[in-house]
């Protein structure tokens, strides 16, 4: 990577996962794209944790199943991922056409990615129960622990270096996330019977056990959730490199076979409430707006973040970690406490490091400093990766 110029216009190549493009110095429409992207990903990172959260913990005569709404969530990915590629083709008759050139007739391509399909499934469930136990807060802080393995999935699958400043930010993230949870675990403790909304539960009737808050299982769910999480994106960036489908056809791959895998692990484990109930159970336009946010989010994220550099995710997801606290104590009554603070800055002060300085980005003294001052290079513009 570097800086390179062409035709009067300065340019850099900049790196998306394993692709590399040359761009011209950011303009004033950059600019713009970078702070609508980095609203974007501070939005959906923190709205759908909040939006979960509330309703797991609402008074409500049904609860909704969480495997109900993964299903519908990869449904809606679906439908989502074939009209994208009906609109770059122009042709729905083009859009059915490569689905049955590079889905249905390269049947061992496809089944490349039944392994992340099966992953991803699996870790969405956990999602759920991670957020049903624990603070949106907390989660959010806990859950960044995805950081971590990814990265350590990435040293291992991929061979690929990180810098000492990246291996120090990633202890830096341990250290914070473990005494997040330290708190977390001490106020589990000294709760008897979490209700709901997180109170005691003196006077009101015995709750449901799909209410009943559990921080021990929250944190089990958010530590596997992260692992497999880190293992899947690494494996399906490995499955893109070197592969001409596009990224939407790969993620129409994985709905196909997600699709019949969620509905499996829904019958699996709610097969009797859909027996007696039905799958819609609990559904209203609040769990709606959660698949929406989940599927169209999460593919609105993909296409937004050419836009923003390492910096500005690092910075996007700092500024969701502070939305969700704030939000917590005006939504749930979630009041951090002086090591909660100090964790949380801990994992926010690790994101914005790893971030900012991957490897070939050195300190440097800045002449007009007594102190070392950090740069990045090139100094006019960080590059993504």
């Amino acid at each position: 990577m570097g800086d390179a110029s062409g035709g009067g216009m300065a340019s850099r190549i900049v790196r998306f996962g394993n692709v590399e493009i040359q761009r011209s110095k950011a303009s004033g429409s950059d600019v713009t794209l970078k702070y609508i992207s980095l609203l974007v990903l501070v939005v959906q990172n923190a709205s759908q944790v909040l939006l979960i959260r509330y309703a797991r913990t609402r008074e409500t005569e049904e609860m909704f199943l969480s495997t109900a709404a993964v299903f519908w969530t990869e449904v809606v990915k679906l439908i989502t991922c074939i009209l994208i590629v009906i609109v770059q083709e122009s042709s729905v008759q083009k859009c059915f056409r490569m689905m049955n050139e590079q889905i249905v007739r390269q049947p061992m391509d496809t089944l490349k990615v039944c392994i992340p399909s099966i992953i991803y499934t699996i870790q969405n469930n956990l999602l759920y129960i991670a957020v049903s136990n624990l603070a949106a807060a907390t989660f959010m802080v806990t859950y960044q622990l995805k950081i971590l393995t990814t990265a350590l999935f990435s040293v291992t699958m991929l061979r690929r270096p990180l810098s000492r400043l990246q291996w120090v930010a990633l202890v830096i993230l341990f250290v914070g996330v473990s005494v997040v949870q330290l708190q977390e675990q001490k106020a589990g403790a000294e709760s008897p019977s979490p209700t709901a909304s997180g109170a005691p539960n003196s006077t009101k009737a015995p709750i449901s056990p799909d209410r009943v808050q559990s921080p021990t299982v929250g944190l089990m769910a958010v530590i596997v959730a992260c692992m497999l999480s880190g293992f899947a994106g690494i494996y399906f960036e490995k499955i893109l490199k070197g592969s001409d489908v596009t990224v939407w056809m790969r993620n129409i791959q994985l709905s196909v076979l997600a699709i019949p895998i969620s509905y499996l692990t829904m019958q699996a484990k709610d097969g009797a409430v859909v027996a007696s109930k039905g799958m819609m159970v609990g559904f209203d336009s609040l769990i709606w707006i959660i698949v929406l946010v989940y599927a169209v989010g999460g593919l609105t994220v993909a296409v937004v973040i050419k836009y923003a550099d390492n910096i500005l995710k690092g910075f996007a997801t700092s500024v969701s970690i502070l939305v969700s606290c704030v939000a917590s104590v005006f939504l749930f009554n979630f009041y951090p406490t002086n090591q909660f603070a100090i964790g949380t800055v801990l994992v926010m002060a690790s994101i914005y490091v790893y971030s900012k300085y991957p490897p070939g980005v050195k300190p440097s003294v800045h002449p007009s400093h007594s102190l070392p001052a950090y740069s990045a290079l090139p100094t006019k513009e960080p590059t993504s990766s």
